[in-house]
């Protein structure tokens, strides 16, 4: 899958190859801890709570939190979905000793039914540059959910405005990448996020550090109801 709805592009064609070379060090250094507020640390301690092992991760970053964090098995079976291919290139060598395979596609369209399922799917850093309401955002969530095993976890981390506390630096900068359409976070709340993952999970929860949501959903309500 090579092509993807236009308006969807800004949230991750941002991301090239000497984009993602200083990603660690700008963002889940600098940026996660003094503008955000929520070092990295806690992004990995998320990932090392909720990790199984056979595992999807959307949105994939440098790959940084899936190297950081200790698989459940220690031969995990590890997929990669983004519509970057630099990104799938950098997270995919990154954690070369898995052997991950690397899907280029778009979330917000319907996956790919060869995925199968997934003890646990990460979606990190991925909602707030997604466009759109959180409504529409979180159409992914329904996608996802032929691919979750029944005691599967949906678990990540978006960045939100609304209630959530942001210094006046957050709140420039934030600005700024929503004008560019690197985030698409104007609406996003804690409320609307809470909202979208309790309509489709029975088991939600939601820590805020700083002005990012980490979150999980257990128990799909369509499993759950049938």
């Amino acid at each position: 899958m090579d092509r993807f709805p236009e308006e969807h592009e800004p949230g991750y064609a941002v991301y090239s190859k000497a984009s993602l070379a200083i990603y660690d060090a700008l963002v889940l250094g600098l940026s996660n801890r003094f503008i955000w507020k929520c070092p990295s640390n806690h992004l990995t301690a998320l990932y090392r709570e909720q990790l199984g092992s056979r595992h999807l991760d959307i949105g994939v970053g440098t790959g940084y939190f899936l190297d950081k964090a200790a698989f459940p098995d220690s031969n995990p079976d590890v997929t990669l979905l983004d519509p970057n291919e630099e990104c799938l290139k950098a997270a995919a060598a990154r954690i070369s000793r898995y052997n991950p395979t690397s899907i280029k596609a778009d979330a917000l369209v319907p996956w790919p039914e060869t995925l199968g399922q997934f003890a646990s799917i990460g979606l990190n850093y991925v909602l707030h540059c997604l466009p759109g309401t959180m409504a529409q955002k979180c159409v992914l969530l329904d996608h996802l959910q032929p691919h979750l095993r029944k005691e599967g976890v949906v678990f990540g981390a978006t960045i939100l405005q609304g209630g959530a506390p942001r210094s006046a630096l957050a709140r420039k900068l934030m600005t700024i990448y929503n004008q560019k359409s690197v985030f698409s976070n104007e609406n996003d709340t804690l409320e609307s996020l809470e909202a979208e993952l309790s309509a489709r999970f029975d088991d939600v929860e939601i820590e805020m550090i700083g002005c990012v949501a980490l979150f999980y959903g257990r128990m799909p309500r369509s499993t759950v109801r049938e």
